[in-house]
């Protein structure tokens, strides 16, 4: 059977796992990968780059792991040059970065403003500052960008830096779609809901305000329609849906991939 994604060239910004199990971005690339693609695994710690480029590689899959810190114009425009020189071209980029820092508008600092609006927002700028010229020259290419839920319904309102900065990220998303589509460039954005995933129980203040892990999770299954949160391999399929030829009429799409909780009152 022919692969969705044969002899595509992929950069997956952030994909690495903070914790044992299946991050989104993780996820994301032995998906793409098991569809063919040649991936480039970017993390800002290069050992979990590297942890995934294992797994692919394990599958017989092609990959190279870079090291990079992707609110940053240098070490962006380096994973871009560094991809070019392996692979010649880019045909998909998939900006899965994404951090918070609690805190309502009066709580908050303004570092911590700061901090999230450069990795959550500006990071996804600078890849498509960097990519976006690469795919004008070939005629082609893909941008997905993982926003949330939290980008179209407000869970809480500790989550001010995380909410807002999504939505940010779906309005670029669709101002590139719009800006590109006549040039044989697609944008889109997929909103994940309640995602099992280690990347939950990073903020452990976060996680002991629900009573510890075994409570948070519960309470995030029991919000859920489905009564149970989605796995990064929700994610991921709907991910490499959307970077293949299947999907070549869909453009701007703000997708959520929530079991119905945007929809839930």
């Amino acid at each position: 059977m022919e692969k969705l994604l044969e002899d595509k060239v992929v950069i997956v910004m952030g994909a690495g796992s903070c914790g044992p199990g299946w991050g989104n971005g993780k996820a994301a690339a032995v998906a793409y990968a098991r569809e063919g693609a040649s991936i480039v695994a970017v993390d800002m710690q290069l050992e979990r780059a590297q942890e995934t480029q294992g797994l692919i590689e394990e599958e017989g899959g092609r990959c190279i792991a870079l090291a990079a810190d992707v609110s940053s114009a240098s070490d962006v425009q380096a994973v871009v040059a560094s991809t070019v020189d392996q692979y010649d071209r880019i045909d998909v980029l998939h900006n899965n970065v994404g951090t918070a820092r609690l805190g309502d508008p009066v709580e908050l600092e303004s570092a911590d403003w700061d901090f999230v609006m450069n990795v959550n927002l500006k990071s996804a700028w600078l890849a498509c500052k960097s990519v976006l010229p690469i795919m004008l020259q070939q005629g082609s290419g893909v941008v997905t960008n993982i926003s949330s839920v939290a980008s179209l319904r407000v869970l809480t309102g500790a989550m001010l830096t995380y909410n807002v900065s999504k939505a940010a990220l779906n309005n670029l998303t669709q101002t590139v779609a719009i800006g590109y589509a006549d040039k044989g460039i697609r944008a889109n954005a997929i909103l994940p809901g309640l995602i099992n995933t280690p990347m939950i129980f990073e903020n452990e203040e976060y996680v002991e305000m629900f009573g510890g892990r075994e409570k948070f999770v519960a309470t995030r299954d029991a919000m859920c329609p489905t009564g149970k949160m989605g796995t990064a391999w929700d994610v991921a399929d709907a991910a490499v849906f959307l970077a293949s030829d299947k999907a070549r009429y869909i453009n701007g799409v703000i997708l959520p991939v929530d079991g119905g909780l945007n929809l839930a009152k």
